[in-house]
């Protein structure tokens, strides 16, 4: 009873609390530390498990435990908050994490690798790079409609103002041209930047066979492959099929009480990354079925006859999240359900 088996950190950028508890639960201390007394502190611990919430650093700080001999957890602040005591503070913040930690039917966060964590960062700067240059183009659109010079949305028309701003027989002020070469400028920098993190990104997708494997459904493309290595778990920590796609967030929202079922709209709570790029890829695919009337679509095509297209994509988009944890699980390639029952 005298050594501690759990400790609850509060993490912070300079000052953490701990929460040292025994294995019945009991307390065993409660300190602050600074950054730099932080790891040396922890690596005088005998070994036991280490729970924090899975926030900012979190990762970073659960890979140097690990290292140490030590069991990490990570539990989603959402499922800590509830055993939160009265007031807000670290302290009471650090014990809650541990009261989280040791409810046997608890759900934790895995801890990413370096390399996830780099993905994530090549995903997210892309994602901040495409932000950018969007609001470029919107603004410099904003500044020229202003002088009668009016582009219809979207990187693709923006030629149609750069051609207009190069016209010398346009009446636009002498100002007015520079500042708008300026934004031009801007945006064909981000645009190679842009195009730079692409081939990036599809080069980073041909390294692992798993990412060759999700590409052979059709509607997942490089982009949603790579982002399922870089966000998701490993696919077999899911029971099933349905326990993946929510996680994602493609299932309704649940409100039932009493024995009936009431579900409402798309839930959203789950990854983001993954859940837009399955629903761009499903929006490919209904597409594809309604422009060139693909054969073997017959579930689609009914769909679409009852649905809004949007719906349709959900709903295709659950779908195929179930299909990629069956392909991943029993490492096979895609098949599709005529093909299979042929």
């Amino acid at each position: 009873m005298s050594e501690v088996t759990l400790i609850g950190i509060d993490l912070a950028k300079r000052v953490f609390q701990l929460h040292g508890a025994h294995q019945d639960g009991s307390v065993a201390f409660r300190k602050k530390l600074s950054r730099g007394q932080f790891l040396a502190f922890v690596a005088q611990q005998p070994k036991c498990l280490i729970a924090m919430e899975a926030c900012a650093t979190a990762h970073g700080w659960g890979r140097e435990f690990e290292k140490l001999g030590h069991d990490v957890r990570l539990i989603p602040p959402i499922y800590v908050k509830p055993f939160v005591k009265r007031q807000k503070n670290d302290v009471a913040d650090a014990e809650a994490i541990v009261e989280a930690a040791l409810r046997p039917t608890m759900r934790f966060v895995a801890v990413k690798t370096e390399d996830q964590q780099a993905r994530a960062m090549l995903f997210r700067t892309r994602q901040m790079f495409v932000g950018q240059r969007t609001q470029m183009i919107n603004a410099l659109r904003g500044h020229l409609a202003e002088h009668g010079l009016v582009a219809a949305r979207g990187p693709a028309h923006i030629k149609t103002l750069a051609n207009a701003i190069a016209d010398t027989d346009t009446t636009l002020l002498t100002e007015v041209r520079e500042l708008a070469r300026m934004y031009l400028e801007q945006i064909e920098g981000l645009n190679a930047r842009v195009a730079e993190l692409d081939a990036k990104m599809r080069c980073a997708a041909k390294k692992a066979d798993s990412i060759r494997r999700a590409q052979t459904m059709p509607g997942v493309g490089p982009f949603t492959a790579l982002a399922i290595e870089t966000f998701a778990p490993d696919l077999a920590t899911f029971k099933r099929d349905r326990d993946f796609a929510a996680w994602l967030g493609l299932v309704p929202k649940q409100h039932s009480t009493g024995g009936k079922a009431r579900l409402g709209k798309t839930s959203k709570m789950g990854q983001r990354d993954i859940r837009t790029l399955l629903v761009s890829g499903a929006m490919a695919v209904l597409q594809a079925v309604e422009r060139f009337d693909t054969p073997n679509n017959g579930w689609l095509k009914r769909l679409l006859t009852r649905k809004p297209r949007m719906v349709a994509a959900i709903a295709l988009a659950n779908k195929m999240a179930r299909g990629l944890w069956a392909m991943m699980t029993k490492q096979e390639d895609y098949r599709h359900p005529a093909a299979a029952m042929a």
